[in-house]
């Protein structure tokens, strides 16, 4: 039932977090179980009049009270919370979503029985009083680029179940998909005109240059003969062979279909950070991206792959 009236409640459009659950949030609904058992206490309440029996009438109105102090305590079991953030880390098409949810409780109440839903997954967790918690849901994905994450779904059905409390939050967190790298895939392209490149670095092996010393310079870099005979205190400077820079360019790839080429430059992408390269990724329309390596210029290419537009069908 609480499904039916989705669209009609809190919130109507994505929202900043953080977001406080109040009143105006929680709904609460008797469930399966708590209509049947208000039928029950119906029909005991009947027969007690009908029998003018004061002991039966007695109970069905104590089993009464108890069912609607139990819609209190459920609406309580939300009311106050704080959902703080939400989060999640980029991952290849296929591989699940964390989707990291912080709950923060402001008072001294144990919340039992939470339920956070989203996408058709759910999960159970309790939260200990004025204490937060971080809940991990896992959720599918099926497509790269940004996760359409709807209104998320946290409730509870505590203290008898004879009621479901619940409340939405929409978060406008973005979500990114990365695409997925080809499995097996060919190894590099070679750097092509890039030439070998070198930095300077003084633990390096190969000697780069003579200069005059400077105060601060190791003693191991002092070039003693030939300050021997120029009567002037040299240094060497080392230099570290860097590598070749790596292109990756879309163009190259103009025999594979669209979703191919871009499994295969991601896996190219991981290839050259798993060996330290540096790399430069080219893309129709966009500036190419590096030559660089590392975590961020990664997340970069990734993410400019996993945005590209999808192959009309």
């Amino acid at each position: 039932m609480a499904r039916r009236f989705a669209r009609l409640a809190r919130p109507r459009r994505p929202e900043a977090l953080p977001v406080f659950l109040d009143r105006r949030r929680i709904y609460v609904l008797p469930t399966g179980f708590g209509l049947f058992f208000a039928a029950l206490v119906f029909a005991m309440l009947l027969g007690a009049l009908n029998y003018n029996n004061n002991p039966a009438l007695l109970l069905a109105l104590l089993l009464g009270a108890t069912a609607l102090a139990s819609l209190i305590f459920a609406h309580l079991q939300l009311a106050g919370l704080r959902i703080e953030a939400m989060s999640a880390e980029p991952v290849p098409v296929g591989t699940p979503l964390l989707l990291q949810v912080a709950l923060v409780s402001r008072d001294a109440r144990t919340r039992h029985g939470l339920r956070l839903e989203a996408v058709g997954e759910h999960l159970y967790a309790a939260l200990p009083p004025s204490e937060s918690q971080v809940i991990a849901l896992s959720l599918p994905t099926e497509r790269r680029g940004w996760y359409d994450l709807d209104r998320v779904r946290l409730s509870t059905t505590q203290p008898l179940g004879l009621a479901r409390a619940w409340a939405w939050v929409w978060p406008e967190t973005p979500l990114l998909v990365y695409p997925a790298a080809e499995v097996q895939g060919p190894p590099l392209p070679h750097a092509g005109h890039a030439g070998t490149r070198a930095r300077l670095d003084p633990a390096g092996e190969d000697v780069h240059q003579l200069r005059n010393y400077r105060p601060g310079d190791a003693r191991r870099a002092i070039a003693w003969k030939p300050s021997a005979r120029r009567d002037q205190l040299l240094v060497r400077d080392y230099e570290q062979p860097l590598g070749r820079d790596v292109d990756l360019e879309w163009s190259t790839l103009s025999s594979l279909p669209h979703e191919r080429r871009i499994q295969r430059l991601a896996h190219w992408v991981e290839a050259a950070e798993r060996e330290g390269l540096r790399y430069r990724l080219s893309l129709p329309d966009q500036p190419p991206l590096g030559p660089s390596n590392g975590p961020s210029h990664r997340h970069l290419c990734l993410r400019a792959l996993a945005l590209l537009p999808h192959e009309k069908r």
